[in-house]
């Protein structure tokens, strides 16, 4: 077979006729013209650019103009518009404006006339995006591989579904309210109060209620602070938390709601070896050199069943693209069901394909709005850890701010809630007195019996705090950590010995 031969049946869809709908066009321009309030039944929705005549497209326009500036629209006042800007006869001259007016079949009709139109451009819109995906499928270069295309694809579908907002508008309050009758009637249920998914932390879950569908949450803190840690926990406990909910009612087999983690810094498997760490309470660093007894190993393959039985999915594509996420999560969400997705972290990622921003800082909000939709559109909470600007590190106090998350551009903007985690340990550690920086060795003793008192109450000892929450309040949350597990618990709930 030739090559025009095999694309012959290219050839055949191009000459087809792109989806138009001539007489809802001409029926809602009438309508338009004979009674303007039916402007109110589609302008929501509906733009100049939807219509496949350019001629209605500007008529729309200029009624739309006139009616949004509160003047009146029918075919006297647009002649005298049209002949003022010199497009009268572009627009078939007033017999056509006269035959709207006769092709109009009915007000009351306006909105099915604006949808039938909005949908015939949608469709359009498709063919064009199927058209292009083909020309680059002919085209592809090693830079623009196939998998680039999937993406930009991908890419420009959703562009085109977050235009789509023919079905948006507004709901009624009696509609909102029972929505918020139901959390406070799980919360009720639920032990502790906890309306959210739970994080498996308590005092946590005590400020926050839990973790909230459409929430975009910022973890944020400065290298060796336990942001990993933190995530991977609060990513175990919801897993624990959407098992036992399935388990109470009974779902499908096969739909059990998954917790999604993607780690662009760490492998899989160096993400199962901390959560094994910290479940088993046996040292990761043990464990990857076999340094581990008998008693440890049978702790290590109980902990492993466990967490070999939650729904914990874990993707480690480096430097993943917003679009491929998005896909991804759908994809689980549709197949699995989807309860929460933690990123490993936000400035590892890339901007959706074929978006070019002019700056880091414009990336970074691309992707932080990006991840917002996200959480919008599968009703699902959404972590994404950050990186701190080293600002931090030039104040006495390192407590971090608002103002030191990286790139920030809109990331405290689109956040819903923004949380950092903070040890003073680690600081407190870097601080150990030097001998030489003392007169004689009273002095230094002092200096060191000092550090060892305030290392004493530092110990073990996080900070959570929460610079931003669009539900309720902020403050600081004390944990327990144990760096030698990557462990953070609930600070009066840890013993030794567990």
């Amino acid at each position: 077979m030739n090559t025009i031969e095999s694309a012959s049946p290219l050839l055949g869809l191009s000459q087809r006729t792109p989806p138009a709908n001539q007489q809802a066009e001409q029926a809602l321009l009438g309508a338009l013209l004979a009674n303007n309030r039916a402007y109110e039944r589609v302008n929501d929705f509906l733009l100049a650019e939807h219509f496949a005549d350019p001629v209605h497209g500007r008529i729309f326009a200029a009624i739309a103009r006139r009616v949004e500036a509160g003047q009146l629209a029918d075919a006297v006042t647009l002649k005298a518009e049209f002949e003022h800007s010199g497009l009268l006869d572009e627009v078939g001259g007033v017999s056509y404006l006269a035959h709207l007016l006769a092709a109009m079949v009915g007000v009351i009709n306006a909105g099915d006339y604006g949808r039938a139109i909005y949908d015939s451009w949608l469709r359009r819109q498709l063919i064009d995006i199927g058209e292009t995906v083909v020309n680059d499928a002919f085209a592809a270069t090693p830079e623009h591989d196939g998998r680039a295309q999937i993406e930009t694809a991908e890419q420009r579908l959703f562009n085109l579904a977050e235009r789509d907002s023919a079905d948006g508008g507004f709901i009624p309050f009696e509609q909102a309210l029972k929505e918020a009758i139901d959390n406070a009637e799980q919360a009720f249920h639920r032990s502790g109060g906890v309306s959210g998914l739970s994080t498996g932390l308590r005092d946590l879950d005590k400020r926050t209620g839990g973790l909230h569908g459409s929430d975009l949450i910022i973890l944020a803190g400065r290298p060796g602070m336990g942001k990993t840690a933190l995530a991977t926990k609060i990513a175990f406990g919801a897993a624990r938390a959407a098992a036992a909910e399935t388990r109470a009612e009974e779902a499908q087999p096969g739909k059990q709601p998954t917790v999604a983690v993607f780690s662009l810094e760490m492998s899989a498997e160096q993400l199962a070896t901390r959560l094994l760490s910290e479940e088993a309470r046996v040292s990761g660093e043990r464990i990857r050199r076999g340094d581990i007894g008998q008693r440890d190993f049978d702790r290590f393959v109980a902990a492993s069943r466990e967490i070999g039985s939650l729904p914990l999915y874990i993707d480690d594509t480096p430097a993943i693209t917003l679009s491929a996420l998005r896909t991804r999560c759908r994809r689980l969400a549709r197949t699995r069901g989807l309860a929460l997705v933690v990123i490993d972290y936000l400035q590892l990622m890339r901007p959706a394909a074929g978006t070019r921003p002019e700056n880091r800082v414009l990336e970074i909000s691309q992707i932080t709005q990006g991840l917002k939709a996200i959480a919008k559109e599968l009703a699902v909470p959404v972590i994404a850890l950050s990186q701190l600007s080293r600002m931090v590190e030039s104040r006495e106090d390192k407590r971090p701010l608002l103002s030191d998350l990286r790139e920030s551009g809109s990331i405290e903007q689109d956040a819903d809630l923004v949380m950092f985690i903070y040890r003073d340990e680690y600081y407190e550690q870097n601080r150990a007195p030097k001998p030489l920086a003392f007169e004689n060795d009273e002095k230094f003793n002092r200096a060191v019996e000092k550090w060892q008192n305030d290392m004493e109450k530092v110990h073990n000892k996080a900070e959570l705090l929460i610079e931003k929450n669009r539900h309720g309040a902020t403050g600081k949350i004390d944990l327990y950590f144990e760096a030698e597990f990557t462990r953070f618990t609930d600070i009066d709930l840890h013993h030794d010995g567990d």
